[in-house]
């Protein structure tokens, strides 16, 4: 297939083709990706190892050899290895050309879903913009009164109706903090781009966690040692993956709890820049835990403000994570079912900025 390595290789979806035996002999980018194994490590094995002998992909595999003709199933679930079950189209193909070697596509149903929800995420921020501007400068003011005048209450309160005063002070506190957060919305000053590792954060929030928070969780970290830096700023970043961090560690059970940290590099994904021309996405992070899972009246809003599936919650952790994402040019989707979920961040690479001409 290497006169053809182009083509197979643009291929969007994952494309695997295996011979008589089972074996994968060739399997593409895109297959890479969906399986979370180098071609390496997938060429040369039985297809069935991953995904299982009785399971729809063997199924249908099996119906193209007696058959010999090419077969297509719609919306079916596929197991692969420990991962969740993923609803997907499959095309499975004899390859006339090849003896007996069958092509099997794999359609997932939600990449295009999801790639369209998390690019309509990235107009959260917008849709809160003006709100947050309006909301420091009318009701900040007030509450600060409130609290003041409340203060000044206590001094001639007895000790009861002290409580109703320290009430209305601790309440008013807390509106101002939700406030706070609803006001980071409204700074649109383009973030500020530097190389940042992104190692060195992912070990200084799971290091913050463990200590706080995520005692009772046990981490796992399979990370990319070769992977390059990425452009943005490395407050912002921590902040977003401690974020979710806290939301998967209060997602795990309370014995048993783990999260999974994986960088890797996934070449293929890219964005659209305004102006034209288009940015690579290759840096990959991935925040997996094995809690309960997304609700799924929650799913196709979970980015947008105010949805949250706390009861306490504010709902503006995950919409100022996509705001963060945007600003840094990146892409933030999610899997989620009952007992395994996963945040992945696409970054671009840090590139050195180009010397303007006469610049000494």
């Amino acid at each position: 297939m290497t006169a053809f390595e182009p083509v197979w290789n643009a291929i969007p979806y994952p494309a695997f083709v295996i011979d008589k035996a089972g074996v994968i002999v060739s399997a593409n980018i895109a297959a890479e990706h969906f399986a979370a194994q180098s071609q390496r490590a997938l060429v040369g094995r039985k297809f069935s190892r991953f995904c299982g002998e009785d399971g729809a992909l063997m199924d249908l595999v099996g119906q193209v050899r007696r058959a010999g003709v090419s077969f297509a199933q719609h919306d079916i679930d596929i197991m692969w290895l420990d991962m969740p079950p993923r609803t997907a189209h499959i095309h499975a193909a004899p390859v006339y050309e090849r003896g007996e070697d069958i092509l099997i596509l794999i359609q997932p149903r939600s990449i295009a879903e999801k790639m369209d929800r998390s690019l309509s995420h990235r107009s959260a921020a917008r849709t809160v913009t003006g709100m947050a501007a309006m909301l420091a400068h009318e009701i900040k003011n007030p509450l600060a009164g409130i609290s003041g005048a409340a203060q000044l209450l206590e001094m001639n309160l007895s000790e009861a109706d002290q409580e109703l005063t320290t009430l209305i002070r601790e309440e008013t506190a807390r509106i101002s903090k939700l406030l706070d957060r609803v006001e980071h919305f409204g700074d649109l000053r383009p973030t500020a781009r530097q190389p940042v590792n992104v190692h060195d954060i992912l070990n200084r929030a799971k290091l913050s966690a463990a200590a706080g928070f995520a005692k009772h969780v046990r981490f796992i970290e399979e990370y990319d040692p070769s992977l390059p830096p990425t452009a943005g700023d490395k407050d912002q970043l921590m902040q977003v993956i401690l974020n979710l961090i806290k939301n998967a560690a209060e997602a795990t059970p309370a014995v048993g709890g783990i999260i999974t940290l994986r960088t890797a590099y996934r070449p293929g994904v890219t964005m659209a820049l305004p102006g034209g021309g288009r940015e690579s996405l290759p840096l990959q992070i991935s925040i997996s835990d094995n809690g309960k899972g997304v609700p799924e009246d929650l799913k196709k809003d979970l980015f947008e403000p105010f949805v949250s599936s706390k009861a306490a919650g504010s709902g503006l952790g995950l919409a100022l994570v996509s705001k963060v994402m945007a600003d840094h040019g990146g892409v933030i989707e999610y899997d989620s079912d009952p007992g395994w979920t996963t945040f992945r961040m696409m970054l671009p690479v840090w590139k050195e900025p180009r010397m303007r001409k006469g610049a000494s």
